[in-house]
């Protein structure tokens, strides 16, 4: 079962309501052929580990817009470890100054995404970035 898709959970993490940009991935990565899960507004980081958990997903992608970006990837990271799913990949985007990229990635983080990314670049390195982690 080698052909299997990467099922990836989307979520929101904290107060931020804005949530269209994350509907538009999700919808995006669904059209592409991959399972989506989107876990809805104000999560927190502990709810949306459970859930990959629970959903056995490949990754997480997280939409923060609220600027607390550097607390919610890293806490999203420690929740997934602290349940052994620390093979789970973490990826999102949302108002992230290019000076905290390499912070959120010494954090675990494996891609960040900003305004202007396209849902094709978004598609692709899920694509090629993203495997199933239980394939056969």
């Amino acid at each position: 079962m080698t052909d299997r898709k990467a099922r990836i959970l989307v979520a929101k993490p904290g107060l931020d309501g804005h949530d269209r940009g994350a509907k538009v991935v999700a919808r995006a990565l669904r059209d592409a052929g991959f399972e989506v899960i989107y876990t809805g507004l104000h999560q927190t980081p502990e709810m949306i580990a459970a859930a990959a958990v629970q959903e056995d997903v490949d990754a997480v992608g997280l939409s923060i817009m609220s600027g607390a970006h550097n607390t919610l990837f890293p806490a999203v990271i420690t929740a997934l470890r602290s349940r052994g799913a620390d093979d789970i990949q973490v990826f999102g985007g949302g108002i992230i100054p290019d000076e905290d990229f390499e912070r959120l990635a010494k954090a675990g983080v494996s891609k960040v995404f900003t305004p202007g990314a396209t849902l094709g670049e978004i598609v692709a390195w899920v694509h090629d970035s993203v495997k199933p982690r239980n394939a056969a």
